[in-house]
């Protein structure tokens, strides 16, 4: 994974295939201790303006089991709340850290920061994309089937940042991938079109027909129907999205060895049944704890 070494990782797009492929190779040799790495002098900055639980959570847990350190920026408590200019903050957090992940309201700071520091710059979640979720959601699918190439996954919900970066994760392994959607929440027209020019040997497809969606595919994923930053919207958005809920109907039109996911936190009831996140087809408990591998390798590679 040298060729990964110092890159930035703001889209899944910055990625070719074989490297996602590698990294998922990597993530499950960690998951199953085959390697080890030691990076005891090196420090991860978490910047986070947005909350987090899960990204959080296994960022700092994989940092501590490379041997490294972290560092929590909560913006509140420095000099970024206050108006200090981003690139005045990326010029000094190079000269500290080795490695940085932001989760952040708008992709263009991602790009600031990344053109202003020497060190990695991770995404760590975007209104646009949230790469590192779907490596750990490939993972899921990967230990669920084997192989990658060939297989549908639907996702069935907003067209959001999870939407984007599923489009473009799954169009660079050779999955097919089909977005349900009302029809006024459809991803955004720019990140289909680069989805589609990146697909290998395999479909990408935007529909407002979750049935037809559903139909035959290997893995059902959904997500809030209100993202954070939306939450006023949350109750109007209810019975638009209804029709697309993750339910038992919905699971017994896809392959019969069909896997649910949802990158949580999952509001049951809404955009997911508690019958299918609790049952014998959900992976959403393997799925989160993959957050933890698949962050471990992509730290690793870039460092």
């Amino acid at each position: 994974m040298g060729n990964l070494k110092g890159r930035d990782l703001l889209s899944l797009a910055d990625l070719q295939p074989q490297e996602i492929q590698d990294l998922l190779t990597l993530a499950q040799q960690l998951k199953s201790g085959a390697v080890q790495f030691d990076f005891q002098r090196k420090t991860l900055g978490l910047l986070f303006r947005k909350a987090s639980t899960r990204t959080r959570v296994s960022f700092t847990v994989a940092m501590h089991q490379l041997g490294g350190h972290v560092i929590d920026l909560d913006p509140n408590v420095t000099q970024v709340s206050r108006g200090e200019p981003i690139e005045d903050t990326a010029r000094v957090l190079d000269r500290y850290l080795d490695v940085l992940a932001i989760r952040t309201f708008e992709q263009a700071e991602l790009e600031t920061f990344a053109k202003h520091c020497k060190m990695p710059i991770i995404n760590a979640l975007s209104d646009l994309e949230h790469p590192c979720q779907v490596l750990a959601d490939l993972l899921t699918v990967k230990e669920n089937f084997g192989n990658l190439k060939g297989l549908t996954l639907t996702y069935l919900g907003d067209g959001n940042n999870m939407a984007h970066s599923l489009m473009i994760g799954c169009a660079l392994v050779g999955m097919n991938v089909r977005i349900a959607c009302p029809q006024d929440f459809a991803p955004d027209p720019a990140i289909v079109a680069q989805a589609k020019a990146l697909a290998i040997n395999s479909e990408v497809i935007v529909t407002d027909d979750p049935q037809l969606a559903a139909q035959a595919a290997q893995v059902l994923y959904t997500d809030v129907w209100a993202s954070m930053g939306q939450e006023s919207e949350a109750q109007d958005r209810i019975p638009i999205f209804q029709p697309y809920q993750l339910n038992a109907q919905l699971m017994k039109l896809a392959d019969p060895d069909a896997i649910a996911l949802h990158c949580l936190p999952a509001h049951r009831g809404e955009e997911i049944t508690n019958d299918v996140i609790e049952g014998n087809q959900s992976k959403i408990w393997d799925e989160a704890e993959n957050r933890l591998h698949a962050q471990k390798a992509l730290l690793a590679s870039v460092l």
